[in-house]
């Protein structure tokens, strides 16, 4: 369940749109970025074990997926196969602590993953890459410390980020410098905050979120999604919240305005039996919701799916955000732009909120529509020359 990267891949241009940004097509600047561009990784982590790096996705021109070398030359995967088989040695040697390297990255929608101490296993099969997946014990890679950032490199730009809408693990920054010189961070997380992560979930009572090393020092905490999927977490942890919610607006509106810069674009939501319809503002029911559970919430799919399109999709996504957030029932006006009043209710999304709380600009992807009001670790630029990444201190 890898919803971010499919959210990059086919709808970074909607996605924007419907934040209110303004997104330069191909013909605008298709001379401003190259096939590739410098991706720069320093290795600041303070740790001695070997770094490995990968650069897999799928190229934009053709749509093959495949993964890229030092060079950004594109390699396609070959046919896999069932039970899945070992993919090619895609790693590429990455900097000591201390040190940086600099690689090429082409013009994909991917994930520049970073593993500190072993490779990461990767296996095809017939329907192409398996993704590491650690929610699941018996995956090869549950024992090895890495992360990823998301990317799409493409004619109106770079896109780049942190995420953690998988999990939280090893800390990384990144970074985009545009044609004026300047360099865009972000994911970093405060001092102590690596740390300070896993003693809050402990704390809230989320401590099951977290899997431990051989050692017995975390090597990361999943999202709570996969955290209910693996037993970490109650499966119906925000029953109550959602109960509560259901319940204001059977004899109350909520009012969803999706679309920034369209503020005369409004949906009124009201509850009867267990769905929500929303109305347009001629009255027409434009979409409606079933009541959705805890692991819909946090994922943003299933009773939650949000299509991407330019209606359904967008209502999801606030809905989404809100839910997460535990701001449906303090402001009947969403989304809620005041980032003071998000997990202030008792029953909310602790995981993000405790990422959030712990980044030094408190951007965070803590779910996968972090973005909704612009809260999330992402930057971007329309004439990118250089990317960053920098692999930060663990305590």
């Amino acid at each position: 369940m890898f919803r971010l990267s499919k959210v990059l891949a086919s709808g970074v241009t909607a996605l924007a749109v419907a934040a209110g940004l303004t997104v330069l097509g191909p013909s605008a600047s298709a001379e401003a970025v190259p096939e590739t561009i410098p991706l720069t990784i320093k290795n600041s982590s303070g740790r001695s074990e070997p770094v490995y790096v990968y650069n897999l996705g799928t190229q934009l021109s053709t749509g093959r997926q495949g993964w890229a070398d030092a060079n950004g030359t594109f390699h396609p995967w070959p046919a896999g196969g069932n039970p899945p088989t070992p993919a090619p040695d895609a790693s590429i040697a990455g900097p000591a602590d201390g040190q940086t390297r600099t690689i090429r990255m082409p013009k994909f929608s991917g994930r520049v993953y970073f593993s500190i101490g072993q490779k990461i296993v990767f296996k095809l099969t017939t329907g192409g890459l398996v993704q590491p997946a650690v929610q699941n014990p018996s995956d090869p890679n549950r024992n090895i410390l890495f992360n990823w950032s998301e990317y799409t490199l493409n004619d109106a730009g770079l896109w780049i980020n942190s995420t953690q809408v998988d999990m939280f693990s090893a800390p990384y920054a990144v970074g985009v410098k545009g044609a004026d010189g300047a360099v865009r961070n972000t994911g970093r997380l405060k001092p102590g905050g690596y740390d300070a992560v896993f003693g809050q979930l402990r704390a809230a009572g989320w401590g099951g979120l977290i899997q431990n090393g051989p050692d017995g020092t975390p090597l990361r905490a999943l999202s709570p999604g996969h955290g209910i999927a693996s037993g970490g977490i109650p499966s119906g942890v925000m029953n109550d919240y959602i109960d509560r919610v259901w319940n204001k607006y059977r004899s109350s509106t909520l009012t969803v305005t999706p679309f920034a810069h369209q503020p005369g674009t409004k949906y009124y939501g009201r509850v009867s039996g267990d769905v929500m319809n929303f109305t347009n503002g001629s009255g027409t029911v434009v979409t409606s919701f079933r009541k959705p559970d805890s692991d819909s919430v946090f994922g943003c799919y299933k009773l939650l799916d949000a299509p991407n399109d330019l209606v359904r999709g967008p209502l999801s996504r606030t809905l989404c955000a809100g839910f997460n957030r535990s701001t449906l029932l303090t402001n009947p006006d969403q989304p809620d732009a005041n980032s003071s009043g998000f997990y202030r209710d008792a029953v909310t999304n602790h995981y993000s909120r405790i990422v959030h709380g712990q980044m030094a600009d408190g951007k965070a992807y803590g779910f996968a529509f972090d973005d909704v009001g612009a809260h999330e670790s992402l930057v971007h630029d329309g004439s990118p020359q250089a990317a960053f990444m920098t692999l930060e201190p663990f305590h």
